[in-house]
């Protein structure tokens, strides 16, 4: 509804000012008058220019208007509609489906808004304000201040005639108690201009909305079944591959750091080398202990002990991102005796993911000198003998590879793949040879397919030759017209002699044992019925060239002549066996590892029943072990886990102990005495017929 207003046309300002105090109480009089005797005259002057009326000022530009412009009246109407609102607003109607011209419009307008911070004197918050800032409270004006005094009885201190005594003795006492001046509460003069505002423009775009289908599906309990397992695999694999990344990472970190400090120069050189000094020495300062028992401790109990020996723990290696593989081979380097190389995978065939190579050094067992992750699980890996920066690998996948420490990067220099002959199973053993006719390095290895590959290094890539494929004896079967098939046997191990280099020996999973050359790859030249399970480990005698030895997961361990086909010691560990290994000092020694945790060691010289030391090395009930070392040069053995974990053990004086000369008769050494040796143990367990003279 429009609203009609009258305004004048002229308007006059006025000037604020101070108001005086009111009269009208007994305390303002007296103290009105004792002002004005000390004041003087002058102050007089002042209250006639307050007693005055206020005048009104007129400002200079103001217009001067007729008394018939001052009479009219000027008519303005106000309306409640938005001058500044859009009207052609259009909206997208869901029920019309199309573009609609929309008639609500938004009329309302905020043109100003002050938000002010006066508060009224009697209010509460007033008060609390008043007696923060330590002001006196004064809920009355000066008029009740003053009506209050007249009511209260006057009682003066001593009777008084006259009258005008009676009122300066009141005046006096009002001015000892003279009350704090009270401010005009209308005192106060604001300032204030407003600009014009900009008009205000929206703009708005709507877009089409996105297209409708109908779906309609049933889901059965097989259905979500199969959805949440395809789901957990997804997460599985995102896991690994993030794994994997990391790893990448890490080691593509170190290497770039490393070839900026080739780059760098020879003296940036000398800074990394003293750098990785510097922290071998702390590390050796930190585990000095360790490294005091591993040059000079000998345990002096094992002279009362009877022949009995024991493990010293020295240094665990371990690498974070590798607790959940386990340690699926170890190998020293022959050309620097603290360094070996371990291989990570699973044995768990239903939970198979990437592997790792790791080398250690016994200088610092902190942290790994060498990573390489790998896409599949590592089983084997063997270094080369004269070249030790080549490392042959074995993987699950059924291929082999070969790591050139020396080079960049963390893919391997030779990789077979399925055009170049590659394992269909996984290769269970890899075993450097001599270098050929050709000067080309090559190694050998065996896999669940039955298949003995020798591998040559020509150039870029792998060279394949099969050199045996492994059959079940008595088990060839009639095919299509006429045709034999011979089922193949599942090789899980082998070695090759030390002194003969066609000759070698391998393992199946059937438990038996085959003595194979490499001239003749279509027959066997012996078999031995080793084991009721599969063979795990077989291995050729450090010095005595007719001996090997094998172990099984059906708990025993057996030493051999390879010219009979019994053998001639049998141990019974009372559990699956996982390695077991010769020592590189005496051709009597080796030892055995089992799942249980236990460490034997056996020297068939002292004792020919018993082992001499069976210690349990792991902590944990669940922990088995899978792979046994000697150190080639130190009397310290290195054990694998399943848990990713290698402990290195320091041997007692009994389990090394050489045997004692008698009076005037000096002991033969070298290998010649250790093949004696041995060769006294066989004798007294061979026929008569077997014996040599």
């Amino acid at each position: 509804m429009p609203v009609q207003i009258n305004a004048p046309a002229a308007a006059f300002t006025r000037k604020s000012s101070y108001a005086p105090k009111l009269p009208g109480s007994k305390s303002t009089k007296a103290a009105s008058k004792k002002k004005d005797e000390e004041e003087g005259p002058d102050s007089g002057d002042v209250l006639d220019e307050w007693s005055h009326g206020k005048a009104l000022m007129k400002p200079a530009d103001q217009l001067e208007l007729s008394d018939a412009e001052l009479k009219e009246e000027i008519t303005r109407i106000l309306t409640a509609n938005n001058p500044h609102a859009p009207q052609n607003i259009i909206r997208y109607s869901y029920k019309e489906r199309s573009f609609k011209l929309t008639s609500v419009v938004d009329q309302m307008g905020v043109h100003f808004v002050l938000e002010g911070g006066l508060l009224h004197q009697d209010s509460d918050e007033a008060r609390r304000l008043m007696a923060k800032d330590g002001l006196p409270e004064e809920t009355g004006t000066v008029e009740s201040g003053a009506e209050l005094d007249e009511e209260k009885p006057e009682t003066p201190a001593k009777p008084i005639d006259d009258g005008g005594e009676v009122e300066e003795a009141g005046v006096e006492d009002v001015a000892s108690k003279k009350k704090p001046k009270l401010t005009n509460q209308f005192n106060f003069s604001e300032r204030a201009s407003q600009t014009l505002d900009n008009p205000q423009r929206e703009r708005s775009c709507q877009s089409e909305p996105p297209p409708r289908a109908n779906f309609s599906a049933t889901a059965n309990q097989w259905e979500i079944y199969d959805a949440y397992v395809h789901e957990l695999q997804k997460q599985e694999k995102n896991k690994e591959k993030q794994k994997a990344v990391s790893l990448k990472k890490d080691n593509e970190k170190s290497k770039k750091k490393m070839m900026q400090m080739e780059t760098q120069g020879n003296d940036i050189n000398k800074v990394g080398k003293s750098s990785r000094i510097l922290e071998r020495m702390v590390i050796q300062n930190t585990f000095d202990d360790i490294a005091q028992d591993f040059r000079y401790f000998e345990d002096a109990s094992d002279e009362f002990r009877d022949q009995e020996g024991t493990l010293l723990p020295l240094w665990k290696f371990q690498y974070d991102k590798a607790k959940r593989l386990s340690v699926t081979a170890l190998c020293w380097n022959t050309k620097y005796q603290d360094l070996f190389a371990v291989g990570m995978g699973s044995y768990d065939f239903n939970k198979q993911g990437c592997g790792m190579l790791l080398l250690y050094s016994l200088k610092n067992s902190t942290f790994p000198e060498y990573i390489c992750p790998t896409n599949s699980g590592i089983l084997c890996l063997d270094i080369h003998k004269q070249r030790s920066y080549l490392v042959a690998v074995g993987f699950y996948d059924g291929c082999v590879a070969v790591y050139n420490l020396r080079e960049e990067g963390l893919e391997p220099v030779y990789k077979s793949t399925a055009k170049t002959g590659k394992h269909t199973d996984p290769v269970w053993q890899v075993c450097w040879q001599n270098d050929d006719m050709d000067n080309n390095h090559n190694f050998c290895s065996v896999s669940s397919d039955g298949r003995v590959v020798s591998w040559t290094l020509v150039k870029n890539e792998l060279a394949f030759t099969d050199i045996i494929t492994l059959s079940l004896s008595g088990s060839v079967s009639e095919g299509l017209e006429g045709m034999q098939q011979h089922s193949t046997a599942c090789g899980t191990s082998f070695d090759f002699h030390k002194q003969i280099d066609y000759l070698f020996l391998v393992g199946t999973e059937e438990g038996k044992i085959h003595k194979c050359s490499k001239t003749y790859s279509s027959q066997f030249l012996e078999t031995y019925d080793a084991h009721s399970m599969a063979v795990d480990t077989v291995k050729w005698n450090n010095f005595h060239p007719k001996v090997f030895i094998s172990c099984s997961s059906d708990w025993t361990v057996k030493i051999w002549d390879h010219t009979i086909k019994t053998p001639m010691f049998t141990f019974d560990l009372n559990a699956p066996v996982g390695d077991v290994a010769w020592s590189p000092y005496s051709s009597t020694v080796f030892a055995a590892v089992t799942t249980d945790g236990t460490v034997h060691v056996f020297d068939l010289s002292i004792n020919k029943y018993e082992a001499i030391c069976q210690q349990l090395v792991v902590a944990k009930k669940k922990t088995r072990l899978t792979h046994i070392e000697f150190n080639p040069i130190y009397p310290i053995i290195i054990v694998g886990s399943d848990r990713g974990c290698i402990t290195s053990f320091k041997l007692s004086p009994n389990l090394r102990k050489k045997p004692k000369a008698k009076k005037g008769q000096e002991l033969p050494k070298g290998p010649e005495a250790e093949i004696a040796k041995m060769e006294k143990l066989l004798s007294l367990l061979r026929e008569p017929e077997h014996r040599t003279v």
